[in-house]
């Protein structure tokens, strides 16, 4: 199976909303995806309608009190889910960098064959760190969504240096550049395409998300766009984003 990081070091570019609905996407083809919220601003939790007092979280583990397996909560859809909390932003003052540190995620999945038999998804925050660290060293692929912007454009550069950067510790890891909010025809959206693929070459998905206010409805229901609307244009380009993954061997189900 897969663990796919979904970073990218600009807020705002769609991150949450492509791990909840990419999940579900999962999920609905028979898949029982684990969820991981690696953010402190627990934005995924608040999707899923985890409040300011969900319960035992992802701090748990990075604190040595708590088994992943512990903290995972099954939700409606078929997704497993291990909610976050602001108090996973003290991780990084309570850990330093040192490599033991950084490897406990991995280390926590591979020796609780949570990745064994469906695969794991991790909703990464913008800031780098122990916790940024850790998810790119679990991975097996990083999804970098990028919104046709010039600062989230900035944001996907910086990515890629961090990436270039942890070649240090580990062999390249595959990534793949998704446009977000994608208009066919809009100006703003064909630049960003052209300067992914120009930046990126071969490291571009085919696939595009456009603009749909459904993923906003879907938040405010704690609810994913297969179980609003499958028939929805937000459900078919998660649908043609899992396929793709699929077909391209970047991810099994």
């Amino acid at each position: 199976m897969t663990v796919i990081a979904v970073f990218n070091q600009k807020g705002g570019v769609g991150k949450t909303t492509v791990t909840a609905n990419l999940a579900a996407a999962m999920a609905q083809n028979g898949s029982a995806p684990l969820v991981i919220d690696l953010d402190p601003q627990a934005h995924l939790s608040h999707y899923w309608g985890f409040g300011a007092s969900p319960g035992a979280t992802i701090h748990d583990f990075f604190r040595g009190t708590a088994a992943l397996s512990d903290l995972v909560r099954p939700l409606p859809n078929g997704i497993n889910f291990i909610p976050s909390e602001l108090a996973l932003s003290k991780v990084d003052a309570q850990l330093t960098r040192h490599r033991d540190h950084l490897w406990r995620l991995q280390l926590g999945l591979t020796a609780e064959m949570l990745a064994d038999h469906a695969p794991v998804l991790i909703d990464c925050g913008p800031m780098l760190g122990v916790l940024g660290f850790s998810a790119l060293l679990a991975a097996d692929l990083v999804l970098v969504p990028v919104s046709p912007e010039t600062l989230a454009l900035h944001g996907a550069r910086m990515s890629a240096r961090t990436l270039a950067g942890l070649e240090r510790l580990v062999p390249r890891k595959p990534r793949r550049y998704l446009l977000n909010r994608y208009q066919s025809g809009n100006i703003s959206s064909e630049h960003a395409l052209r300067q992914l693929r120009n930046d990126y070459p071969g490291e571009v998905l085919g696939a595009t998300l456009r603009p749909a206010e459904l993923y906003e409805a879907a938040v405010i229901r704690h609810a994913d766009v297969f179980s609003l609307d499958p028939d929805s244009d937000a459900a078919q380009d998660m649908a043609l984003l899992l396929d793709e993954l699929l077909e391209t061997g970047l991810l099994a189900l």
